[in-house]
């Protein structure tokens, strides 16, 4: 197995993430009361509750880089998240970043910003 970091998000509701997430293609592989296990391709993420969590105020974050990063944003576009600046959970379009490599955003419903960047690697 190679090795891998995985990220732990929160989740103020198991069941409201699990379905959110779903929307764009990931899939549930582990649940139970304390923790939860999404996976989409090679893509995998873990969350844990969070109930008292005010996503206004969260600072939580991670990145995802894939090797399609259009597919992935219009994946979340056709769910209908918003492009927006303010509202949550919302995106922000793929654009060539100052760091050099196209990226986007995605605010999830616990305000947890997941950069969305293209792998060139």
């Amino acid at each position: 197995m190679a090795d891998r970091a995985v990220p732990n998000l929160p989740s103020r509701d198991l069941g409201a993430t699990s379905a959110f997430y779903a929307g764009f293609g990931f899939v549930e592989n582990f649940r139970d009361d304390k923790w939860m296990i999404m996976r989409c391709g090679t893509i995998e993420i873990e969350f844990f509750p969070y109930p008292e969590l005010l996503p206004r105020e969260s600072s939580f974050m991670c990145s995802i880089r894939v090797g399609d990063v259009d597919d992935l944003y219009d994946r979340m576009r056709s769910c209908g998240i918003p492009e927006s600046e303010t509202e949550i959970p919302r995106l922000t379009p793929i654009a060539l970043r100052p760091w050099g490599q196209r990226a986007g955003f995605l605010v999830d419903l616990d305000g947890t910003q997941v950069h969305l960047i293209e792998d060139s690697v």
